[in-house]
């Protein structure tokens, strides 16, 4: 009987022991905790926490934080290795913690991921900058001054970049730069005319990536360096996005959504934008002719312009997930422009200084312009060491038809047609490119390797009539001009990590093939004749050639690190640099293209240095660039140029013109600085002081000339009470001169008010453009003939209200670090 009870009583033990363990198995308890920024001590909304079984028995657990930092999650009882992952940011792991009760985790701490070799990322509420091995990289979102702004506004606060009067871009002073479009050639770059930039608003861009010792990587284009601008594309799960409006004075109305649906499976995102703007400007010309060379010995024009851009863009994309490694994205882009350009011209001419007649010029050109972009792209990570192959197919397509008229009269002391002519002109782009990049990190190294293929035609159709004996006669200069520029590329690089010191060594072998072909309305031999240039108006020029690349940095400490770049360039001559048929928005002052210019070759030395303190951030560089066969434009001296001639009415012709001079030095340094010494003070500033040395001649004319100049930029952002923000940029570029003009310098101020209405949904600001109305360039040109005097302004002085409001999205502090990891190509391993 005993024996039979305690049998029964140990089964009864061990059924309640099997029960209560089974029980307490299931047994869940609450792990919270919050997460935040390291440097700048923000909450990290959307960090993923996620509690993994060593032991692979229990299924992975997990959550994310909320606005706060804060999470609370309900994990069943066991030993866990917890992960905590913000995007950028390098990964905190704990360990075999068991899970036996509540735990509070308290304030788990991240920092900015070092994993990358390159990468070192200054971080702050307020710092727009991050510094790695080949580039900085400037968050434009940040920046009060673009909202309801252009892309050339947003690029002209970026430091290093300048943006000229009539929006040509310069990196560090120099003018042939590289742009790209989430690194790649795109239509949205107008095809390197940099005017459409003045169209695309402004809040479409996440950073600017201003890279100034490209690896083997890039396109080899671009002797300055690259600017690749990465388009806003949002990372977060669910629908999101923004809505913005504008409208200023002069008319400057806008409005723009960015809208992103994200799931698991797939994140479909679109940018759409209508705009209608009115851009007036003006320019003076005071030319004296020191020869007798015409009927007048100056002549004096005043021309304004009023330019009115209507249009429509679209940007629309779906990135599909294949599996949880690779993915595919497809996009269309399309742009729909219809502009008209009215530009005025009053002119007195004179003999001996006494007035002699007046006329007055009106150009009415129209532009209708539609562009279309295609692109495939194509990922595949095969782990999460960043072992990963992408492969990229884009066509682009543009189209632009210009009618003008153009007629000018004199009107004292009597009256009469001095000319009237009719314009067509028709400009088709075709752009097709193949890529593929393979990229195999091995421990602290990393390989990689690709191909590029870009094939571009440009075909201009240029129809000009002129009015003589009561009748429209098509003149010689009618043509049509044909363009190709194709580029094969290989290359491959290798980089390591030994102890404090990295590199990157890159090489990437080119072939170029420069084509053109005229097919004049009349007879070749008529219009060389006309013309009166010696070169070949039909070439297929072809240049092979290795372009290496070595990209070297050693950490001194952990916030301060030295860097030395070298690498060779190609500057490749634009359709308007080739086409040689002279512009006629002046009869008197023309521009014509030079089919005869070779690219020009350089090799540029970079060394720079990072120091990052609490609350300062200092960078700084000194560079030194040798080019060969470098592009300069020339007024040719009327007396000697046998293509310039006289107008009917006896006025001397000035032509410019491009060229290939011997060589270039061009040496220069940089500092920038980022101070945030309180939370309601915010400030930046950059100097670059540039010299440039040119050596050559064109037809027995020596061009040499030296050039030294700089520019410098601040920034400053205040709080105010009442959490209004309070912005001021200020922009100063130093004088410049070339072989034959001189050039003032140019100071303007943008000011920039903004409040969050509801806090991060509704943001409205006002802001001042060009404050002073001081943004024109004065220049003074001195050839044997002739003297010229000039100004001119592209844009008068603006003013703008914006409203953005924001739904579904992260708050703005976390928004900046969303931006620094993205799909889009750019975002190199070293």
């Amino acid at each position: 009987m005993n024996l039979r009870t305690n049998a029964l009583k140990n089964s009864l033990t061990g059924l309640l022991f099997l029960f209560s363990t089974l029980l307490f198995a299931q047994q869940e308890h609450t792990v919270s905790g919050t997460v935040v920024d390291k440097d700048a001590g923000i909450p990290l909304e959307y960090a993923t926490i996620t509690f993994k079984d060593p032991s692979g028995e229990l299924s992975d657990q997990g959550g994310v934080t909320d606005f706060d930092g804060n999470f609370s999650i309900e994990v069943k009882e066991g030993t866990y290795n917890i992960l905590v992952e913000y995007i950028s940011f390098k990964p905190k792991t704990f360990k075999n913690r068991t899970i036996n009760r509540d735990i509070d985790l308290g304030k788990i701490v991240l920092g900015i991921s070092a994993d990358n070799l390159d990468e070192v990322v200054v971080t702050a509420e307020t710092t727009q900058v991050d510094v790695r091995l080949d580039k900085k990289i400037y968050n434009i979102g940040k920046d009060l001054t673009t909202q309801g702004a252009t892309v050339s506004d947003a690029l002209s606060n970026v430091p290093s970049v300048t943006v000229d009067i009539e929006g040509g871009i310069s990196l560090r002073g120099n003018e042939n730069v590289r742009i790209l479009i989430n690194g790649k050639p795109s239509a949205m770059a107008g095809f390197g005319d940099t005017n459409v930039f003045q169209q695309l608003p402004a809040d479409a861009i996440e950073r600017v990536e201003v890279i100034t010792s490209p690896s083997a990587r890039y396109d080899a284009e671009g002797s300055a360096g690259i600017l690749n601008i990465i388009l806003k594309k949002e990372k977060t799960l669910g629908f999101n996005g923004s809505v913005s409006a504008n409208l200023g004075y002069p008319t400057n109305s806008q409005i723009s959504t960015n809208l992103n649906l994200r799931t698991d499976d797939y994140n479909i995102f679109t940018t759409i934008g209508r705009y209608y703007r009115n851009s007036p400007g003006n320019a003076y010309f005071n030319n004296t002719y020191v020869n007798d060379t015409g009927d007048f010995d100056r002549i004096i024009e005043d021309r304004e312009y009023d330019r009115l851009y209507t249009g429509f863009n679209t940007n629309v994309g779906m990135e599909y997930f294949l599996n949880d490694r690779s993915s595919i994205t497809g996009s269309v882009f399309m742009r729909f422009g219809d502009d008209k350009d009215v530009t005025t011209n009053n002119t007195d001419r004179f003999n001996n200084d006494v007035l002699d007649s007046k006329t007055y010029r009106e150009q009415i050109e129209k532009e209708s312009d539609e562009s279309y972009q295609g692109s495939l792209n194509y990922v595949n990570k095969f782990n999460d060491e960043g072992h990963k192959l992408t492969a990229d197919f884009q066509y682009s397509y543009d189209n632009e038809e210009r009618p003008t008229q153009i007629e000018e009269n004199q009107f004292s002391p009597v009256n009469s047609l001095l000319a009237r002519e009719r314009i067509f002109e028709v400009e088709t782009q075709n752009e097709y490119l193949i890529q593929a990049d393979y990229v195999l990190p091995m421990g602290e190294a990393q390989f990689e390797a690709g191909f590029r293929s870009n094939f571009e035609e440009e075909k201009t159709d240029y129809k000009l009539s002129i009015f003589e004996d009561n009748q429209y006669t098509l003149d010689t200069l009618s043509n049509v001009f044909t363009y190709n520029e194709n580029v094969n590329a290989v290359y491959s690089q290798y980089g390591n990590k030994l102890g404090d010191f990295s590199f990157l060594l890159g090489l990437r072998l080119e072939h170029t093939q420069l084509k053109g072909d005229i097919d004049p309305y009349y007879s070749e031999a008529v219009l060389e004749d006309f013309l009166q240039i010696d070169f070949d108006t039909n070439f297929d020029k072809n240049y092979l050639g290795l372009f290496p690349t070595v990209n070297l940095i050693y950490e001194l400490k952990e916030d301060e690190n030295i860097t030395l770049g070298y690498n060779r360039r190609i500057n490749r001559p634009r359709g308007w640099y080739i086409n040689p048929f002279p512009s006629r928005s002046s009869r008197t002052n023309v521009f014509q293209g030079n089919p005869d210019l070779d690219p020009a070759f350089s090799n540029q030395f970079d060394l720079g240095y990072l120091r990052k303190w609490e609350k300062l951030t200092l960078t700084g560089s000194v560079y030194y660039q040798h080019e060969t066969g470098s592009f300069e434009r020339v007024q040719l001296d009327p007396e000697e140029d046998e293509g310039s001639g006289l107008t009917k009415d006896g006025i001397p012709i000035v032509r410019m013109l491009p060229i290939n001079l011997a060589t270039e030095d061009r040496f220069g340094g940089e500092i920038g600085t980022i101070y945030n010494p309180a939370d309601w003070l915010r400030l930046n500033a950059s100097f670059n002081f540039f010299r440039s040395i040119k050596e050559g001649e064109y037809d027995g004319v020596d061009y040499g000339n030296e050039n030294t100049s700089w520019f410098g930029r601040f920034s400053g952002k205040v709080t105010l009470p009442g959490k209004i923000d309070w912005q001021t940029n200020a922009f100063y570029r130093g004088p410049t001169q070339n072989a034959q003009t001189e050039t003032e310098g140019i100071f303007s101020m943008n000011l920039a008010l903004s409040k969050e209405l509801i806090p991060n949904n509704l943001t409205a600001s006002f802001n001042i453009s060009d404050v002073f109305n001081s943004r024109k360039r004065r220049s003074l040109t001195i050839t044997d003939d002739v003297i010229t005097d000039s100004e001119f302004q592209w844009r008068v002085r603006q003013y703008t209200v914006s409203l953005i409001y924001r739904f579904n999205q992260p708050n703005k502090q976390n928004r900046r670090n969303e931006s620094g990891n993205s799909d889009f190509e750019g975002d190199d391993g070293f």
